[in-house]
């Protein structure tokens, strides 16, 4: 518990440190390019390929699941849309994004640790935090957005993809339920709650890259530490969020 404590007192400070105004910006707008683009850009194709799966699947599975004549064909397409913009373009896709993109930030500011990179800046009097974890947290907030839009759209095309194979429903019925009942609110939702766990995901996963101790052995302990607590924490927030905005 009191080192839990610790931590946390351990992250806020870092935080501190690191959410400043850069003294470069020409250097910081540089930095944050690159950072969208490793961490963002390279996890389009991840992002698109879970998608059209999971929504397909998804599709498919409530359609074998729906036998009762009372309930219309067009659930499916209504379930499966209500399923892909509530939870799982934000929620599930960045769980999955915490591990490619978490253990991708642990270890590349673990490995400067280690190899006294980051000690080399501080005494150069360089904010060595500010650095190095503003232009990634800022990056993963800004650019995913658009990987929750990819999510969205793929996950819906996936599942009119099934509409089309599956002999349990029809193109028309599936794109109706599409339709039916839509509330736009829902995708600003996915959005707001993607921005948050793209934060958690980047600063948590900073804070055990930045504070690592010893040698590439421990690199890697940081790494999983980093992936279990960012997926712990975005369930947590899943939950408030939830109840903050969806509950009346």
């Amino acid at each position: 518990m009191i080192k839990a404590l610790q931590q946390v007192g351990e992250y806020v400070l870092l935080m501190r440190k690191a959410l400043t105004p850069p003294t470069r910006w020409s250097m910081f707008f540089k930095q944050l390019v690159r950072e969208i683009y490793k961490l963002g850009v390279d996890s389009i194709w991840i992002v698109v390929i879970i998608s059209i799966f999971i929504g397909t699947v998804i599709a498919i599975q409530i359609s074998l699941n729906i036998s009762s004549p009372l309930i219309p064909k067009f659930t499916i397409g209504y379930t499966t849309r209500e399923i892909i913009l509530l939870e799982f373009s934000s929620s599930i896709m960045c769980l999955i994004l915490a591990g490619k993109v978490g253990s991708n930030i642990t270890s590349e500011i673990g490995t400067m640790r280690v190899t006294e990179q980051i000690d080399a800046m501080e005494i150069m009097g360089v904010n060595s935090a500010n650095f190095l974890i503003m232009p990634k947290i800022t990056g993963m907030m800004l650019f995913i957005p658009v990987l929750v839009f990819f999510s969205m759209t793929t996950g819906i095309l996936g599942g009119v993809f099934a509409s089309h194979v599956v002999s349990g429903m029809t193109p028309a019925s599936f794109e109706f339920g599409l339709q039916y009942y839509f509330n736009p609110f829902y995708i600003w939702y996915s959005v707001i709650k993607s921005v948050v766990y793209a934060f958690l995901i980047s600063s948590i996963s900073s804070y055990f890259g930045y504070n690592v101790k010893g040698g590439s052995l421990e690199v890697g302990k940081a790494s999983t530490n980093a992936i279990v607590i960012s997926s712990v924490m975005i369930l947590l927030a899943d939950v408030i969020l939830t109840q903050i905005m969806l509950t009346k």
